[in-house]
């Protein structure tokens, strides 16, 4: 069963779209929520594939595009919405979560379908971040699971001179090579996160975390080095550490992605990402 591009309705104006992923036989399943990262989207490379690969396992798996990622309903694949993109803050992406969450939960025709007490949250790269700040809000959450995570938001801020003019110009912008679009970045994104930045301080949120933690991460990462898992592994002593020799950050995934099967280094993700749910019940 499988159900794309509903419209979930959250707090910001724009639609959250999800995809649900599930065999409907009134068992109830461990849910799993898959959150992307910068400059991502729900169908991004395999993750069609690793949402397949999760429900065949006897999950109930939901991955959501973030309302502000760029994407739209008629268009929901790359950056067509770039004003969105650019008014995209750290608390929108947490308030998009939490809706996503209480649909899952709250939606009558999922009830004979999933185990409220089993959700585990997945995030990939600024969403391993997104995941372990909700996780530590919201305390129905079982499992916790980073891919490539993210360790400290403040430190990919620009300072000096970069800052300055963000904030006399109020957007800076970024290149994206893929798509070669200029997408924006306007300094409400800055001064969210400074108005927020207890909440958004990743390790204050590990260190109080309850829920079972697993980080999963490739040596070969240049975007979001290994030491960043390494140091929350630190910060958290309960949590589960697992390196993936030569793995990129990508996870050996690209977009698009026109394989029928997993690349392997992401089905090594999923596999441990699988165990380690099942070895939490």
């Amino acid at each position: 069963m499988v159900e794309k591009n509903v419209q979930v309705l959250g707090k910001h104006k724009k639609p959250i779209l999800t995809d649900f992923h599930y065999t409907k036989n009134k068992v109830k399943k461990p849910v799993v929520i898959l959150c992307h990262g910068y400059k991502g989207f729900k169908d991004w490379g395999a993750l069609n594939l690793v949402a397949t690969e999760f429900a065949k396992e006897g999950f109930f798996l939901v991955k959501f595009s973030f309302s502000h990622n760029g994407g739209t309903v008629k268009q929901p694949i790359d950056f067509p919405d770039l004003d969105a993109f650019g008014r995209n803050t750290f608390s929108i992406e947490l308030d998009d979560l939490q809706s996503v969450i209480d649909e899952v939960i709250q939606n009558s025709k999922f009830s004979n379908e999933i185990d409220v007490n089993n959700i585990s949250l997945i995030g990939h790269s600024r969403g391993g971040g997104i995941v372990t700040i909700k996780t530590n809000e919201e305390p129905r959450i079982k499992n916790i699971i980073s891919w490539a995570g993210v360790s400290d938001f403040k430190s990919r801020f620009p300072k000096g001179f970069k800052l300055f003019w963000w904030k006399l110009r109020g957007v800076a912008y970024i290149i994206n090579t893929r798509t070669k679009q200029k997408m924006p970045h306007y300094i409400s994104f800055y001064n969210d996160f400074i108005k927020h930045q207890d909440r958004f301080n990743i390790q204050r949120a590990v260190k109080n975390l309850k829920a079972n933690h697993l980080m999963i991460h490739g040596t070969a990462d240049e975007v979001v080095k290994p030491q960043e898992s390494k140091d929350i592994h630190i910060w958290n002593s309960k949590s589960k550490l697992v390196l993936i020799e030569n793995m990129d950050h990508a996870l050996g995934s690209c977009q698009p992605y026109l394989e029928k099967q997993m690349p392997e280094y992401l089905r090594q993700v999923v596999e441990e990402s699988i165990s380690f749910i099942h070895e939490q019940s």
